[in-house]
């Protein structure tokens, strides 16, 4: 029997996910571990120049960057993404997913932040509710960065 090659984690980025200032922080943690950082988006974006940092566009499709993270992601990988569907679907292959606000997603989770997102999102076309999630703070920046760290520390010792 034939043992499949081990895989390093990778950490994948939700190219809309997150503003730049914390992309920037992943592109110095995924230099600090080790752990390759991919960014997906349908356009363009700046990255460092770095071996371990790379973009991946996908064109403008609906769905094509979150088509292509679902594509690549595989069990242990970390996924950065605001997208709960995209969420969703990354913990269906055994992923971790979390978002901005430094909230982690998991298999307990997801399917009522699905509900609560659709619930939201009829809300929202009745005219019921008005604006959306809450405006990024430096609270959420700490809690992404802890929460990152400790999942790279996690991803590390695998």
């Amino acid at each position: 029997m034939e043992i499949p090659e081990r895989r390093s984690a990778t950490i994948y980025i939700d190219g809309d996910a997150i503003p730049r200032e914390l992309k920037e922080a992943v592109y110095r943690a995924a230099e600090r571990t080790r752990i390759p950082a991919v960014l997906v988006a349908n356009s363009f974006q700046r990255i460092p120049a770095s071996a371990l940092v790379r973009l991946e566009v996908t064109g403008s499709g609906f769905d094509a960057a979150d088509n292509r993270i679902v594509e690549l992601a595989r069990a242990g990988d970390l996924v950065i993404t605001s997208d709960i569907p995209l969420a969703d679907r990354v913990l269906a292959k055994g992923a971790q997913a979390f978002n901005s606000h430094g909230e982690l997603f998991t298999p307990a989770n997801i399917k009522t932040r699905l509900a609560m997102r659709d619930v939201m999102q009829d809300l929202r076309a009745a005219g019921e509710v008005t604006g959306g999630p809450a405006p990024f703070s430096p609270k959420h920046r700490e809690k992404f960065l802890n929460l990152l760290n400790r999942l790279l520390t996690a991803a590390a010792k695998r």
